[in-house]
């Protein structure tokens, strides 16, 4: 019986301890300047039209960095875009699967491009 309640006990521990730090993780992270909202196919099919313009982008985040969080994707039907946040949220709380609003710049990456972040917020 004493084992059931220290089982018991140890699970609402844990539990309180884990909704604490979902309450208190930040959900936005940097400065958003009203950025031109872009669908992300839009940015994956015609990434030169958008270089050196601020934009938002909203999507589903995918992939987040699982050692830091420190980059996650958004998909569309005609690809991924690398999203960066390595100056604003070095250790981003980890999303994956949630909304999320990003403001940035499209910026050449390896042989392709990236979203560079300067605002996201986690919805």
């Amino acid at each position: 019986m004493r084992t059931i309640f220290a089982i018991c006990a140890a699970i609402l521990v844990i539990g309180g301890v884990l909704a604490w730090r979902a309450v208190q993780s930040p959900n936005r992270f940097g400065e958003f300047t009203g950025g031109k909202e872009v669908a992300v196919e839009d940015l994956m099919a015609r990434p030169k039209d958008f270089t050196g313009k601020m934009i938002s982008v909203r999507g589903t985040v995918r992939e987040q960095c699982k050692t830091m969080g420190c980059f996650f994707f958004f998909t569309a039907k005609n690809g991924m875009l690398r999203v960066e946040l390595k100056d604003i949220a070095m250790d981003a709380p980890m999303r994956e699967g949630r909304p999320a609003r990003v403001e940035g710049q499209i910026v050449p990456y390896s042989d392709g491009y990236q979203l560079y972040a300067s605002a996201v917020a986690f919805e």
